[in-house]
């Protein structure tokens, strides 16, 4: 749908000049016919001539210039009054087939009417010289399309809208709800020939937004300070990042880069403000070049009432209110499934139940063909609606990870911890303080390298278990003597090695398989570190090593209290 859109006809505005290679209609590099085609050389055109383009390519202002306001080699020469850039006078008509071109940005056609400000009010969009308020067709407009007109707008993110239908009757423009991120609302007309009495009512941040991300949630930090400007790395801390992920009506921070270096801080959050510049600031600069923050704001969606956070009910905050979530026209599908997976961070999709045995109150409704590109956010429609339905969700990564210990049976080593223990109530009843921490240091760095020791010759049993979720599965133990599986039992398995040899030396892991429905998952532990070695000789060179040691720290004492005494004779 959004394919036919783009490629309208009634969208085609000049037939003389175009703007190619930008991000919409409204921008580009600058090509006029001269039987075909042709760039148009730098410094070819004004300000006025820039105006004048704009203009007729159904646009705003000029926002962005560049080769255009240099005198050198002029050809149009515009007064401003024109209606089409090849109405003004030229000269040297030559055009570029190399070298540097106009590129222009003109700002969108599009405005917020009746409002406090220049970011909230009526929705109205400019086509084909006509301000018209704009409705979505089908009355399906979505946090996206909120989005979408706060960033043509120039304001920066999506707050809130609401549907009122209290204008009079009057000719309207149509926007499909599935305007894409990278289009401009213009792009998304639909229907030119409508008239309602219903319209949008749009507000949007005046203060921060999030630019260049993958939807509401991620992207760049700028703030507002007469041009939105990015904000330095290091300007803000973890609780600066909450409150600005709870502004955006967004989940905690989940991705922080340059957020977290105490070096140049501006923002001074504590924690509990409702807006970013609430925060108290200090070296309020910003960043016209060089790394800036980059932040992502977790989705605000969840499954409630599984055995995970992987599976269960599916909920969404939007406006501060979890609400189950219904497809419209009860057409939920996989891909929506799967966009519901990928937002939670849980993996692909693997089965989804329409249940109808809710008690009836308000949910979220979600169109049934939420783009792969979109959050489910983006694709709420704002109407009220209740119902008794909801989706029961199963997501891939629903495993717990399983737990892998060792215990010693037959020939009982001890692990490094209890080695630990022994060696400092020797050094606290043998040696000084000084010493006591030195030699106390040493065992902890051993134990945190060592893991686990085992004699030689001894038996030990390894044990693999999970917290419970579902019944059956079996663990798999990856060992350096190969790999062993074994069904779980009690959501456990044990596996027993005789004899410990060199071949038993290196790291294991327990891997749990479980097939449910028709689909096999798989979770891995944390990995364990056998290493052998005869302990009780370790820990008696260990106590030689210690009395040796004290007895270098005392013995120079030893003397010197020694002379000490005998000065003290002779006076």
């Amino acid at each position: 749908m959004s394919e036919s859109i783009l490629q309208s006809p009634a969208l085609c505005v000049s037939e003389s000049v175009r703007l190619v290679g930008g991000s919409g209609l409204c921008s580009g590099s600058l090509q006029i016919w001269d039987q075909s085609w042709t760039s148009v050389c730098e410094g070819a055109l004004d300000l006025r001539g820039a105006e004048v383009l704009c203009r007729e390519l159904d646009c705003g202002a000029p926002s962005v210039l560049q080769g255009v306001l240099s005198p050198l080699g002029q050809m149009f020469h515009c007064e401003g009054h024109e209606s089409a850039l090849m109405d003004c006078p030229r000269s040297r008509p030559k055009t570029c087939s190399s070298g540097p071109s106009v590129n222009i940005t003109c700002s969108e056609p599009v405005r917020l009417v009746g409002g406090s400000g220049r970011c909230d009010g009526i929705l109205e969009l400019r086509h084909r010289g006509d301000w018209r308020r704009v409705k979505s067709d089908s009355e399906r407009w979505t946090p996206r399309n909120t989005a979408v007109a706060c960033r043509d707008l120039g304001c920066g993110s999506a707050v809130k809208q609401t549907e009122r239908g209290d204008f009079p009757k009057s000719p309207v423009w149509e926007v499909s709800p599935y305007c894409p991120w990278s289009s401009s609302l213009r792009e998304c007309i639909s229907k030119e020939d409508s008239t309602s009495s219903t319209g949008m009512e749009l507000v949007c941040s005046e203060s921060v937004r999030l630019v260049g991300g993958s939807g509401l949630c991620s992207g760049s930090l700028q703030i507002w300070d007469q041009s939105w400007t990015s904000v330095c790395e290091g300007a803000l801390d973890l609780r600066g990042a909450e409150v600005l992920c709870r502004e955006l009506d967004c989940g905690a921070p989940s991705f922080l880069q340059g957020a977290l270096s105490p070096l140049g801080q501006t923002f001074h959050c504590e924690g509990h403000e409702s807006a970013l510049m609430d925060c108290p600031r200090s070296r309020p600069k910003t960043c016209s070049s060089g790394p800036s923050v980059n932040i992502t704001c977790s989705e605000p969606v969840r499954l409630v009432g599984g055995s995970g956070r992987c599976d269960g009910i599916l909920e969404l905050r939007h406006r501060g209110d979890w609400r189950r979530v219904k497809s419209d026209s009860e057409r939920w599908t996989p891909r929506d499934t799967a966009v519901a997976c990928r937002d939670l961070g849980c993996g692909s999709a693997v089965k989804q139940t329409e249940r109808g045995d809710f008690p009836k109150s308000p949910v979220w409704e979600v169109l049934w063909y939420c783009p792969w590109s979109a959050s489910l956010r983006e694709c709420i429609l704002e109407e009220d609606s209740t119902s008794s339905t909801g989706m029961e969700l199963v997501c891939s990564d629903l495993l717990n990870r399983p737990i892998l210990s060792l215990v010693v049976t037959v020939g009982v080593s001890q692990v490094e911890a209890q080695v630990e223990a022994q060696v400092e109530a020797q050094v606290e009843a043998q040696v000084e303080a000084q010493v006591e921490a030195q030699v106390e240091a040493q065992v902890e760095a051993q134990v945190e390298v060592q893991a686990v020791r085992v004699q030689l010759g001894s038996q030990f049993l390894v044990q693999c278990s999970v917290e419970p979720q579902f019944p059956g599965g079996s663990f798999q133990l990856l060992s350096p003597s190969g790999n062993h599986t074994l069904p779980a039992v009690n959501h456990s398995a044990h596996f027993l090695f005789n004899h410990t040899g060199p071949a038993h030396k290196g790291n294991y892991t327990c891997v749990y398989h479980l097939q449910v429905f028709n689909h096999s998952f798989t979770s891995e532990s944390e990995r364990l570190e056998l290493r052998l070695g005869a302990l009780d000789s370790d820990l008696i060179i260990r106590v030689l090593m210690i009395l040796l040691l004290k007895l270098l720290y005392i013995l120079p004492l030893y003397c010197k209290v020694k002379r000490g005494s005998r000065r003290t004779d002779r006076l």
